[in-house]
């Protein structure tokens, strides 16, 4: 039979089968041996032990697309990361690293900017203008008057989708909303782990329709991008690849160099200097790291 794990404590993993609910299953010897640690997103094969107490052992764990380190989660198939147009005021740095880490290992991003009610146009316009050239998909929200949030539940369908942000910016209300709607099975997972509710927040995903799964996700307050070397960085900025084998030298990191074409485009405003900021301080974080 084959499911989703869900949920992952002390050795545990609650695997949702759909149309049959959360099994709790232990992973078999042979993983430890071959040092496969199952991962909360992974698609396994389970085998049943016990139909009426919902037990089995994971035999499989299927191929991964891609898994994250920090949170420790495998096949997501997409980002949505919320911030708040205003109260807080987006934090660039934080939200452009977020991009880079989802670049760097494939993930599309969707950007939720929630707190539209209390926001002024302004304020609106000045997030278009940084990301919009970047290509990334916009939504603005507000979890209050439930505006757009049809929209973002079209976005979330069929899919696996980790919902990343810092505190306050409205996404524990905007998961509040979607999980209404959750199949009362993936309410038995809690029943089940009593002793969870003290342990420190792991990943889980949340079942919000049949094969539509979020996952709110811890630990994503200071992000630091240094698990690739920092000549790949430019690649993870979408909005410099049209520049990119344009500039006098090759292997141009677009920092020190003369006669840059992605300086040339900042100087024409077709590159935001936030974002260009953002990438002369991620640039020399690598670099520092490269010197230890």
């Amino acid at each position: 039979m084959q499911g989703k794990i869900v949920k992952g404590i002390a050795g545990f993993y609650y695997v949702h089968v759909v149309g049959f609910g959360i099994y709790e299953c232990k992973a078999k010897g042979v993983f430890r041996k071959e040092k496969i640690k199952p991962l909360v997103g992974d698609n396994v094969e389970i085998d049943i032990l016990d139909e009426a107490e919902k037990k089995g052992n994971i035999v499989e764990v299927l191929e991964r697309k891609n898994e994250l380190i920090r949170p420790a989660v495998a096949n997501i198939d997409q980002a949505l990361v919320v911030f708040a147009v205003t109260k807080p005021k987006p934090h660039f740095n934080l939200l452009d690293r977020f991009l880079i880490m989802m670049e760097s290992k494939g993930i599309p991003v969707v950007l939720c900017f929630n707190k539209k009610d209390i926001a002024k146009e302004p304020e609106i316009q000045h997030l278009k203008e940084i990301y919009e050239s970047c290509g990334y998909q916009m939504i603005f929200t507000s979890a209050l008057e439930k505006e757009n949030i049809e929209n973002v539940k079209q976005l979330l369908r069929g899919k696996t989708t980790a919902i990343a942000g810092p505190s306050g910016v409205g996404k524990s209300s905007l998961i509040n909303i979607f999980q209404p709607d959750a199949n009362m099975e993936t309410g038995t997972i809690s029943e089940k782990i009593e002793r969870g509710k003290h342990t420190t927040r792991h990943s889980e995903l949340i079942c919000i329709e049949e094969d539509t799964y979020i996952m709110d996700t811890p630990g994503f307050s200071s992000l630091y991008t240094n698990d690739f070397e920092k000549e790949e960085l430019k690649y993870y900025f979408t909005e410099f690849e049209p520049y990119e084998g344009k500039c006098k030298f090759q292997g141009c990191d677009h920092v020190h160099e003369p006669n840059c074409a992605v300086k040339a485009a900042l100087e024409e405003g077709k590159i935001h200097h936030i974002r260009y900021e953002n990438y002369l301080e991620m640039y020399n974080e690598l670099k520092e790291k490269r010197r230890y």
